[in-house]
């Protein structure tokens, strides 16, 4: 792959990291810096994890899962994107479209404890209350995995979709809250997987 088939994207006036120097750079304030990158066939993020969900949920609403995408925080995963291999890893969103990189959690409101019922695929995370619910994609299938938010050892569920009823919770996806109070929500395992450059 040549510098020419390559964009990075920087967000939040991040600097360039030197392995990256000598390519296309596009500051990323909004949704059509991302757009016009999208044309590419890598991107590199430099980037927070909601900045790289917000990337991939473009793709996704663009059609091109077909871009390659990396990741870059530092040295060595700035040299790791220019140069590594892209393989194909599941692509995980909610019920509004929106895709998470690092984790998602379920809270109940204004610190409240979540009242309801959560699934992953057969299997019942909780019915009742719980102090929250954390969801993580995963590298490799079923896509997801989520747990119950408790103190000590951590029971993890895997599968491909993670579904919550409740009375009412707030929704944070990758470090950012949702404002709006919801009664249900779902995590799940898109069709096509993006390609992640490692």
């Amino acid at each position: 792959m040549t510098a020419a088939d390559v964009v990075v994207l920087l967000f939040g006036g991040r600097r360039l990291p030197r392995p990256l120097t000598g390519l296309a750079v596009q500051q990323a304030d909004g949704q059509d810096d991302i757009d016009r990158a999208a044309a590419c066939q890598r991107l590199i993020v430099v980037g927070s994890d909601a900045d790289l969900a917000l990337v991939l949920t473009r793709l996704l609403r663009l059609d091109r899962l077909d871009v390659e995408v990396g990741r870059a925080t530092g040295w060595w995963s700035a040299r790791r994107a220019r140069h590594g291999t892209a393989r194909r890893v599941p692509l995980i969103r909610d019920d509004t479209g929106r895709v998470i990189v690092g984790a998602a959690e379920w809270r109940g409101p204004e610190g409240k404890p979540l009242h309801g019922e959560a699934v992953v695929d057969d299997t019942l995370l909780f019915d009742g209350e719980v102090s929250g619910v954390r969801v993580e994609p995963t590298q490799a299938m079923p896509g997801l995995r989520a747990c119950v938010i408790r103190p000590g050892r951590k029971l993890w569920v895997a599968g491909r979709a993670a579904q919550l009823g409740t009375t009412g919770a707030t929704v944070m996806r990758d470090n950012v809250t949702v404002d709006k109070i919801v009664r249900r929500s779902t995590f799940y395992r898109h069709t096509h997987g993006w390609l992640l450059v490692r």
